[in-house]
């Protein structure tokens, strides 16, 4: 297919001329889906433009929007500032006081938007700026913009400003939250962008009229270019309201594509596990069993006829009614922002969800290497095959063939907007980026990722380690819920652990052992006598160096929210061992 767009604007006119769809992008309001066409999403998009130029906005000049999740406003938004040549500067609405601040200052922001009026506690009220929200009551909103009138000359003015647009301008400047330091903003070109949309219509199986949901944050980079991809394809675009209408959203709009992370897929899981522990004895064979079959999926070249007949039965009795959560129609996710545990991928892949697991950063606008959807060119446990015109090696070798992963390609960032400093450190002299991710190439092709280079550490022995891999041999158990592995200059290592205090609540009605609240259960000696269990199983197979010899048990689950997980959801290190200092002080001693 030829693609006529060289910026990321150009889709509205791309997507109207190939594909005139009329419920191009869909909004839940008052109990249905509501549909809004590419000719009038396109018309209140120009509204919104000649409004931003009627408020004095000029090419070059900045927003920073603050949006909660992907939806109709922020697309609308997104668009009208591209048009003008004014550059978005997203801000994950759980950013602090104080990083908003030097986001705006370093940034040079002109004007801000936010999600309502209560999103103002994040935003210095006392700054001169502008701050407007889309909440239509509210004295500053944005939304009469929807329904502007443009003037003869600020209509002349659009057109010029659009022309003047060339891929090389800067397209957003994307803030990198991090897991410490502050935050830095990653300059992202029209052709970066463009470069990656041409990818993900190759690689994602996008079809026009289908239905696609949306549910990311749309400060990420990954679902902003998923959102453009949809769009350019002509799928329709059905968003979530909340997380707390997750899954009915799903049951009712009945998408056949959505993207993920992780971590929502952990959850679903997680829930399977949760019935196999049921009261139920013939329910909890059933479920157990269904799940040791799905863990075969895929797992050999030749699918035997004993698996294919076992998997008929576990999809009739256990995973047709998971897949009927997410509407029964979900064929394919892509999933990133962080590792996915291969058993999860075969349960969802079992369950006729085809899960391909990929990797990227806001720095390549973001994909680097994706498990493709085509035969042979998927391989769980891997983040899949490098993208066309990305070039990709593995610097500094060790024994086992891991390096630091290296990249270039017409979707690599030029650098961190006013850090030349950052800039420098981050390429080589021959311009290779430097991503600061570990792995290694499986079968010559599929990249693994096995740590981030900064988060390896040497123990008081001399003995380096990779968290990682051991983090996701604890989150495996059904007992573990999340974990941070710990050991720099230490004699050995140990873990922070969050236990899925359901599964362990469920546990404990079976020994008939009382359960009270996680803050008191975390010191229950027979709850530590089963982690205990869960990590001596763990332990087993690793050498003596990385097994985990103490733990600290928290009560609390490590979210966005309170501070304890980046926007993509990634532990946030520093301020993990901050928080449980005197914890892992005694774990020690």
């Amino acid at each position: 297919m030829q693609h006529q767009f060289t910026r990321v604007f150009d889709i509205l006119s791309y997507q109207k001329s190939r594909f005139a769809q009329k419920a191009a992008v869909n909004t839940y309001v008052n109990k249905k889906w509501k549909p809004t066409s590419i000719t009038n999403l396109i018309k209140t998009i120009d509204n919104v433009s000649c409004w931003l130029i009627n408020k004095g906005l000029e090419k070059g000049d900045k927003v920073a929007i603050m949006p909660n999740q992907g939806n109709l406003d922020w697309l609308i938004i997104d668009f009208a500032c591209q048009q003008l040549g004014v550059i978005i500067v997203p801000l994950h609405p759980t950013y602090s006081l104080q990083d908003v601040e030097f986001i705006i200052k370093e940034a040079e922001i002109n004007l801000i938007i936010i999600t309502d009026s209560s999103s103002n506690s994040n935003v210095n009220t006392n700054s001169a700026l502008d701050v407007f929200t889309i909440e239509p009551d509210y004295k500053n909103s944005i939304n009469p913009a929807y329904s502007y009138t443009p003037t003869k000359e600020e209509r002349k003015k659009l057109t010029s400003l659009k022309n003047s647009i060339v891929e090389e301008d800067i397209f957003t400047i994307m803030y990198t939250s991090g897991t410490s330091g502050r935050p830095k903003g990653v300059i992202l070109t029209h052709k970066n962008m463009v470069s990656n949309i041409l990818f993900t219509l190759a690689a994602f199986p996008l079809e026009a009229s289908k239905k696609v949901m949306s549910y990311l944050p749309f400060s990420h980079i990954l679902e902003r270019s998923a959102c453009y991809a949809y769009l350019s394809c002509g799928a329709n675009i059905y968003f979530v309201r909340s997380k707390e209408t997750f899954l009915a959203d799903f049951q009712s709009a009945r998408p056949y594509f959505s993207t993920s992370v992780p971590r929502v897929l952990e959850k679903m899981y997680a829930h399977l596990q949760e019935q196999a522990l049921a009261h139920n004895l013939l329910k909890r064979y059933i479920v157990q069993w269904a799940i040791k079959t799905a863990q075969d999926y895929n797992k050999h070249q030749k699918k035997s006829v004993l698996l294919t007949f076992k998997l008929f039965f576990a999809r009739l009795l256990v995973l047709n009614k998971w897949k009927n959560q997410l509407g029964g129609k979900l064929e394919c996710m892509v999933v990133g922002a962080a590792a996915l545990r291969p058993e999860i991928a075969r349960m969802f892949s079992a369950a006729n969800i085809r899960i391909r697991e990929g990797y990227g950063m806001t720095e390549a606008s973001p994909l680097i290497s994706l498990n493709r959807f085509s035969p042979g060119l998927n391989k769980f446990g891997t983040v899949g095959i490098p993208i066309p015109a990305m070039e990709l090696k593995i610097d500094g070798k060790n024994e086992k063939g891991e390096g630091e992963i290296l990249i270039k390609g017409p979707n690599v960032t030029q650098g961190y907007f006013n850090r030349p400093d950052l800039t420098k450190e981050v390429f080589t002299k021959d311009g290779w980026f430097k991503t600061g991710d570990v792995g290694k190439l499986i079968d010559g092709q599929f990249l693994k990722i096995t740590d981030r280079k900064k988060d390896i550490f040497k123990t008081s022995a001399g003995k380096y380690i990779a968290p990682q891999p051991l983090e996701n041999k604890l989150n495996a158990s059904l007992f573990i819920l999340q974990s941070l592995v710990i050991g720099f200059a230490r004699p050995y290592v140990i873990a922070l652990i969050v236990p899925d205090f359901t599964m362990l609540k469920e546990w404990c009605f079976q020994k008939e052992i009382h359960w009270t609240s996680p803050v008191y259960m975390i010191h229950n000696i027979k709850v530590r006598e089963k982690l205990e269990q869960e990590i001596a199983i763990i332990n087993q197979p690793l050498p003596n160096y990385e097994k985990v010899r103490n733990f600290v048990l928290c009560n609390e689950e490590w979210t966005v929210e309170n501070k304890l997980l980046t926007a993509t959801l990634k532990p946030i290190r520093k301020a993990l061992l901050v928080l449980f200092t005197k914890e892992v002080d005694k774990s020690y001693a």
